[in-house]
């Protein structure tokens, strides 16, 4: 019985690394997309990724689109998209990425995601920093 304890033990250790890289792997899939979406100007799909509270905020796809152009150019127009550190916490995850805007500027975003109720994951916050500047 301990023996069969101990290795339940051992099989649930190997198990959350993996989730979590899955996680990882999953959010940056994600985040690629919507970055992929609003370098097309799409805004419903770019859009479809923004968590509830986000979609609460900016209330159609029209708006978020017009808040990305003005608060996250370095996003929305991108020479470098790179993903960086990664860490997950409770079914958080954060994603760091290091981006270089259109005009050669080098900034460092951290996405962070959510679990839904269905499962998927929704992006609900990014934070953007110029690289070199004070927090």
């Amino acid at each position: 019985m301990r023996n069969l304890l101990f290795l339940i033990a051992i099989m649930i250790g190997i198990a959350s690394p993996v989730r979590a890289a899955d996680d990882v792997a999953a959010a940056q899939k994600i985040i690629s997309s919507q970055a992929d979406a609003l370098a097309r100007d799409d805004a419903v799909t770019a859009y479809g990724f923004a968590a509830p509270g986000i979609q609460s905020i900016f209330t159609d796809p029209d708006s978020f689109m017009d808040m990305v152009r003005n608060a996250y150019a370095p996003i929305y127009r991108h020479r470098s998209f790179e993903f960086t550190e990664s860490n997950t916490s409770g079914g958080t995850i954060e994603q760091k990425v290091h981006i270089v805007d259109a005009d050669g500027v080098p900034w460092d975003a951290l996405y962070t995601l959510e679990p839904q109720p269905d499962g998927t994951l929704k992006i609900s916050g990014c934070m953007l920093l110029k690289v070199g500047q004070a927090v």
